[in-house]
């Protein structure tokens, strides 16, 4: 073969690969393009409801919503009320989906782990009642959710702890809540996690029973410091539903009293018979929204790592 032949082919091998180089940036560019559009739709209206949030009602009336108020227009006076209206309802809400979230997800590990790692009869259709739990909705419960309670007087069975300090009697709401919530997490808890666990090594779970280790041992040496990313899964997506859910709330707590969590507080915010306050109101969704996101940002690797199914 020439040396003229073999130059000609390496030039349009490189001609090729300039082409499909083009080619593949093109496409790039448009996902790019696409995905910055996605980007813009979706938070557009989050950037409205910032923007308004530190508007004045005059401002909210004479400026577009999607544009930053002027000097005259600007004020903090929205997230100053805001949060000494909602004050008492975060803190009623971290009391109430704190504990719900941590006992719904290590209840839903105990009973995942039941369900993959050790043997026993009947595990189907054991799982196929969690399973089944997943899709009740809520408005099937509220009713005989509403009889039970009421036949439980739990302010009245817990008297002698109201004597303690910070413990009130309107706090057997809160428990109420904390009882349902972590009860209505354990399905999908434990859905999520015997997913995770399926994919556990036999070899090692095999290694330990071959030295000796109980079952408990087994989950509390092992299993569990391999739950991390799951817990992460769990923990996210529990506080979220719960940090965000109304019905139970309303149907226990029934209003705004000194036991009622942020969602029902900030029902009627910002509304008077004047009309409605958006820039208040906006700012106590955006106060409201805040420890989802941190909870998000905190766990947000392991949350990754959990979604990937990764150990």
């Amino acid at each position: 073969m020439s040396q003229e032949t073999v130059t000609a082919d390496a030039t349009d091998d490189e001609s090729s690969t300039s082409d499909l180089r083009d080619a593949i940036g093109g496409k790039r560019i448009l996902l790019y393009a696409v995905l910055a559009l996605i980007a813009v739709y979706f938070l557009v209206p989050l950037e409205a409801g910032l923007v308004t949030s530190f508007k004045t009602n005059e401002a909210v009336i004479n400026t577009a919503p999607y544009l930053p108020p002027g000097p005259d227009g600007f004020t903090l006076q929205n997230w100053a009320e805001a949060l000494d209206t909602l004050s008492s309802g975060l803190v009623n809400s971290l009391v109430m989906t704190i504990p719900a979230t941590v006992l719904g997800a290590l209840f839903g590990s105990l009973a995942a782990y039941g369900l993959t790692q050790i043997s026993w009869k009947g595990q189907i259709p054991i799982f196929a009642l969690f399973v089944a739990g997943v899709f009740i909705p809520y408005q099937a419960v509220l009713v005989p959710l509403s009889q039970f309670w009421s036949m439980i007087p739990l302010e009245t069975a817990l008297s002698p702890l109201w004597a303690l300090p910070l413990l009130e009697p309107y706090h057997a709401d809160l428990i109420e809540l904390i009882v349902t919530h972590t009860a209505y997490g354990i399905p999908i808890s434990t859905v999520l996690f015997r997913g995770y666990y399926m994919g556990l090594s036999e070899e090692m779970i095999e290694a330990a029973r071959l030295d000796g280790a109980g079952v408990f041992e087994i989950y509390r040496r092992i299993v569990l410091p391999l739950s991390g990313p799951m817990f992460a899964v769990v923990l996210i997506y529990q506080f979220t539903q719960i940090w965000n859910e109304l019905l139970f709330a309303l149907i226990l707590v029934g209003g705004t009293g000194p036991s009622a969590p942020v969602t029902l507080s900030l029902v009627g915010l910002g509304t008077s018979l004047e009309g409605v306050d958006f820039g208040l109101r906006m700012a106590g969704a955006f106060l409201t929204a805040l420890p989802t996101l941190l909870v998000f940002i905190i766990f947000g690797d392991q949350f990754a790592q959990g979604v990937a199914g990764r150990t």
